[in-house]
């Protein structure tokens, strides 16, 4: 660990930097200006938190209670890790008055387990079973920044984005899919001033590594090749392909073929191939056919056969995921899959047009839905930020002192729309 990622170091007096932070945060707050002694994690942390709206004085919600909690809880991949992680954390949490928390991708809370009045405390701000603390949704904190920069990180006292987290000072590291590499959640401990130690924060990162490790024990990779691959090529330039064991990240066109043949599992000719991927004229068959030929190099023939070209074991690819959840009504779910635009940079026909139609009806889930947990999670991120329609649907569902930042936003944005609109003569309806 670097200094950076530490709250304190070793000797600093933590009442003479609560202090300091208290008079920074406020600075923040009222005139958007950092000053020292914020750290650059914490700093960029708070630009993307107030980017998110979220205001100082807000709290999490509870998405998640009762019978729904229970039922995502026992199903979700790290409730396999919980005896490891309870064995593990269970004196140090005891002994410190310390609460250990475990949250989904999302940063929605599953577990939080430890001292009865450290919980009873923390529930004061619903730090929660069922309650988001991403960092769109509260702003700075460890678990929510964690995930955010998917890497362990520790949040002293005023660092916390919401004052009524300021009394707090956490650790959290991310947790991952041992297999895919995929971002399964985080693990956090809260407690008071004593945990801004670097020890704390190598503490939950061993404890997270272990987790992993018992969760591949678990589900050991088979040796063979005939189970399905994964592909994640949401909100990456390069896709990355999981298949018999073995990580492959795929170049740009290599991606774009992967993806294709992904979505078409009962194989595509060459000249069906060349069109989704190039622009009339733009290759010839001679050029696809050497792509073709390095890829099967890459992945191996066994996986990559032709006439038609076919990968030979089925694909759970993330962006068919999204449109899945979507499918059935499941908008909370799809958003927490969706990682960004599909190959963002890919301009490729195909591509391009599978790309707008996910966003498209992910963004019109959305805005039908009218949450504004969800809506302010799509203006936060960095594809949703200048989405006038979303903002506006948020504009009509926040109230309390949100609300003026949020109208002044999609003031901002609709005049930059107008701008760069040729003159038309028609009037556009007011907001």
């Amino acid at each position: 660990m670097t200094d950076a990622w530490v709250a304190l170091e070793p000797g600093a007096d933590p009442r003479e930097r609560l202090d300091a932070l208290r008079r920074a945060h406020e600075a923040f707050a009222t005139a958007g200006r950092v000053e020292r002694p914020v750290r650059p994690v914490v700093a960029e942390s708070w630009r993307r938190s107030a980017r998110a709206r979220v205001s100082p004085d807000g709290h999490a919600r509870v998405e998640l209670a009762d019978d729904d909690l229970g039922a995502y809880r026992d199903s979700h991949p790290l409730a396999r890790a919980m005896p490891l992680v309870r064995e593990l954390t269970q004196s140090y949490a005891r002994d410190g008055e310390h609460l250990v928390a475990v949250c989904d991708a999302e940063g929605r809370l599953l577990w939080v387990e430890g001292d009865a009045s450290s919980r009873r405390r923390a529930g004061r701000m619903n730090f929660v079973p069922g309650a988001r603390w991403s960092e769109g949704s509260v702003g700075t904190n460890a678990p929510g920044t964690a995930l955010a920069l998917d890497r362990p990180v520790q949040v002293f006292a005023a660092e916390h984005f919401l004052r009524p987290v300021h009394p707090w000072t956490c650790a959290a590291a991310p947790l991952h899919d041992p297999r895919s590499g995929r971002l399964l959640g985080a693990l956090d401990i809260t407690g008071g001033d004593s945990l801004a130690h670097p020890h704390s924060l190598a503490f939950v990162h061993a404890v997270a590594r272990a987790a992993e490790s018992h969760l591949a024990l678990l589900a050991p990779v088979p040796p063979d090749r005939d189970r399905a691959a994964s592909l994640c090529a949401l909100g990456r330039d390069e896709a990355v392909l999981v298949a018999g064991g073995t990580r492959v990240r795929l170049s740009r066109r290599h991606s774009e073929i992967v993806v294709l043949l992904a979505r078409h599992p009962e194989g595509l000719s060459g000249e069906e191939l060349l069109c989704e991927l190039y622009e009339d004229g733009a290759a010839s068959p001679v050029t696809l056919r050497a792509e073709l030929s390095r890829l099967r190099r890459l992945l191996g023939p066994e996986l990559l056969r032709s006439r038609p070209y076919r990968l030979t074991v089925p694909v759970d690819a993330d962006f068919t995921t999204v449109a899945r959840r979507l499918g059935s009504g499941a908008v909370a779910a799809a958003m927490g899959a969706y990682r960004g635009p599909l190959l963002p940079g890919s301009q490729a026909p195909a591509v391009v047009r599978l790309r707008h139609r996910l966003e498209g009806e992910l963004r019109a889930a959305l805005v039908a839905r009218a949450d504004p947990g969800l809506l302010s999670d799509w203006v936060g991120s960095p594809w949703g930020e200048d989405d006038l329609p979303v903002w506006r649907a948020l504009a009509a569902v926040t109230s309390g002192s949100g609300r003026p930042s949020v109208h002044a936003r999609v003031r901002t944005l609709d005049a930059e729309l107008r701008a760069a609109e040729p003159a038309t003569g028609l009037q556009r309806p007011p907001l």
